[in-house]
């Protein structure tokens, strides 16, 4: 069975068990930190989160989202998601997107065609370098959009975690 088809089943299963759809808006409060994996940090949901240190220091999956956004996605979306003529601000979007509506939407794309303004975000189901880091992406997008993240990339970052690198290797055939 092809890896997208298998991604795309995973993920409408995840968007199902954490309610696609939902409306949110989402803000400091509800991006805080309350679980620590090894360095990959969850809010009160469940739902992937970001860690910034007072001096400035991000959490590595959060400054890999950066690299990954920078090497995919900011030819449509723009430096930092500040948005194009052609796709939208994701600093914006992240503020009422959930986290499954995100996954289901890079993982499958999505077409808005109306009144002449037709927009088309490709799928990234197949694409290891998206997929592999879709929670890096999510992370560093929210950071964005609740604004604990400046524009540009991020001065200093945590090492990354031997449980980050594992998981990197599995997903990439490493």
């Amino acid at each position: 069975m092809p890896i997208r088809t298998i991604l795309l089943a995973v993920t409408a299963t995840l968007a199902l068990l954490i309610g696609q759809g939902s409306s949110r808006a989402d803000d400091k409060a509800a991006a805080a930190v309350v679980s620590d994996d090894n360095g990959k940090y969850a809010d009160k949901d469940g739902n992937p989160t970001f860690k910034i240190q007072p001096d400035g220091t991000v959490d590595w999956h959060t400054y890999s989202g950066y690299r990954r956004f920078n090497s995919e996605c900011n030819v449509c979306h723009g430096a930092d998601g500040a948005g194009s003529s052609f796709a939208p601000v994701l600093a914006d979007s992240l503020k009422t997107m959930s986290y499954a509506d995100f996954l289901s939407t890079v993982a499958g794309g999505r077409k808005n065609l109306s009144n002449g303004n037709d927009k088309v975000m490709p799928a990234f189901g197949d694409n290891k370098n998206v997929y592999c880091y879709m929670d890096d992406l999510y992370v560093y997008l929210r950071a964005r959009a609740v604004g604990d993240l400046p524009r540009g990339r991020p001065a200093k970052h945590e090492d990354k975690s031997a449980t980050a690198k594992q998981a990197e290797d599995s997903c990439m055939g490493g």
